[in-house]
């Protein structure tokens, strides 16, 4: 790949990119939550669309715990679709006829931004363990170097779902004036005491395996696939509603009359569980896993930005703000949603809420739930309306 320079106005005076990786912090490092420093940054994005002449038609995308950047095309790693194309492209609610999309993949993840497979330069080795503990506010604040990259100084949106949506809230609250407009979708402002448990027992899954040699699994030539299957797959569960898994699997067997008397996939709900574990571990790091769930055990606006109060928090914002959670949504429900809706209303900011009704849980704002896009299109219409886009 060739490298080149680019340089730019504003804070972050230049930075390096090779591919779709851009190097930033390279005059002054970028100090996380947790005190540690770090220069050259590397920070993976992929952009859709055409920036126009006054760069006020971006649209920044969040992803959530597992997600990326490949919203749209091919996977590079495991070939399928984009995680988000039904939200994303010509025609579709996020126009890229019409945005300048960008999504980046968070730090603390493994496709490519500064996470623990990250080489170490004092090593020579990846990070592991040594990898500093993550934040929310360290994912946005990364970010918002790479918007200093684009030389962007508002973005028209900030838009995602679950971890994506505490991202958006984030922005929100630390940069008011960089959002002119925000979708939040299934998520919280603070993480509950149920899902940091459901967390822990995810990261205790991946820290029992005995491949996982302390995070150092990369130098020992091992991976600790079982745990960090079954860690995904009891974060799966989560994602659903028994509504949904009812339907879909009841207590049907799985490629058999009858049941074997034993511990192989007797049902389909088991068989589906084991397929979802076993793909997740061909396309995600162990140790990222730990790093990313911690991030968002940790993520507490009221407490950051507003002295504990979740209204002060968004104190004399101007950002537009569209809520939405989803009727059988139990990992994120819709009082979350509504608790973060009061706290908006309670300072006077432009908001609109709606729960969409469907059976499909959690992971709806990923699949096919024509309400949703329809919601996200009207307010983002109306937005770029307000904004001359």
């Amino acid at each position: 790949m060739s490298t080149k320079q680019e340089f730019l106005f504003g804070q972050q005076s230049h930075a390096i990119e090779v591919g779709d990786i851009v190097y930033l912090a390279q005059d002054t490092p970028f100090i996380l939550d947790c005190g540690a420093e770090i220069s050259q940054l590397p920070i993976a994005y992929q952009t859709f669309g055409t920036l126009n002449a006054d760069k006020s038609n971006a649209v920044l995308i969040c992803h959530a715990l597992t997600g990326d950047q490949y919203v749209l095309g091919a996977h590079p790693v495991t070939g399928k679709a984009g995680w988000w194309e039904l939200m994303v492209g010509v025609g579709k609610p996020i126009d890229t006829d019409k945005y300048f999309v960008i999504c980046s993949n968070v730090i603390g993840s493994c496709m490519g931004s500064f996470g623990p497979k990250t080489i170490n330069p004092a090593t020579g080795k990846n990070y592991g363990l040594e990898f500093p503990v993550v934040t929310i506010g360290d994912m946005v604040r990364a970010q918002n170097l790479l918007l200093e990259y684009f030389g962007i100084s508002q973005l028209f949106a900030v838009v995602g779902g679950s971890m994506g949506g505490m991202q958006v809230l984030e922005w929100a609250a630390r940069y008011p004036e960089k959002v002119f407009s925000a979708v939040a979708v299934a998520t919280t402002a603070q993480h509950s005491a149920q899902n940091i448990a459901f967390h822990e027992i995810g990261r205790q899954a991946i820290m029992a395996d005995p491949d996982w040699c302390m995070g150092k699994y990369a130098e020992n030539k091992s991976y600790p696939a079982k745990g960090l299957a079954v860690a995904r797959m009891t974060a799966h569960v989560t994602y659903l509603s028994e509504v949904m898994l009812q339907q879909k699997f009841g207590r049907k067997l799985q490629n058999r009359s009858e049941i074997g008397y034993g511990f192989e996939a007797d049902f389909q709900v088991e068989s589906y569980l084991r397929y979802q574990g076993n793909n997740f571990v061909e396309r995600f790091d162990p140790n990222a896993y730990l790093y990313i769930t911690r991030a968002m055990d940790y993520f507490d606006i009221a407490v950051e930005h507003g002295q504990g109060s979740l209204a002060q928090a968004f104190a004399q914002t101007d950002t537009r703000f569209c809520i939405i959670s989803f009727s059988s949504d139990w990992l994120f429900p819709t009082e979350e949603s509504r608790r973060v809706v009061r706290a908006l209303n309670a300072v006077a900011a432009d908001v609109s809420f709606a729960e969409i009704q469907t059976d499909k849980g959690h992971d709806a704002f990923l699949l096919e739930v024509p309400e949703f896009y329809a919601a996200v299109k009207g307010f983002l219409d109306e937005s770029a309306r307000q904004r001359g886009i």
